[in-house]
């Protein structure tokens, strides 16, 4: 069963321009500036790097330090709305095929 709440427009806009102030400031730049995913553990280039949320806003996630990683394009793709228990058990089933 999946598990979403009802967010409404006003409030995800409003995290929407929390994560783009995080992106502006120092403890970010400096997360990115290592060039290192989150989840793959691979190293990019830091422009090609993106803010994903742990926990997504639309699962109830806020734009907060301990909630933002940087994360590659495809991992994030990948990641979607996926809570961290749902990734972690789509990774598992991608290793065993």
């Amino acid at each position: 069963m999946d598990f979403f709440l009802d967010i409404d427009e006003q409030q995800m806009r409003r995290e929407r321009e929390k994560a783009r102030e995080l992106r502006k400031q120092g403890w970010w730049k400096s997360r990115v500036a290592n060039g290192i995913c989150h989840y793959c553990q691979r190293t990019f280039p830091p422009k090609e790097l993106t803010l994903d949320h742990i926990v997504p806003v639309t699962r109830g996630g806020r734009s907060t330090k301990g909630n933002c990683v940087p994360a590659c394009k495809e991992c994030n793709n990948q990641k979607k709305d996926l809570l961290p228990l749902e990734w972690q058990a789509y990774l598992d089933r991608l290793k065993k095929t």
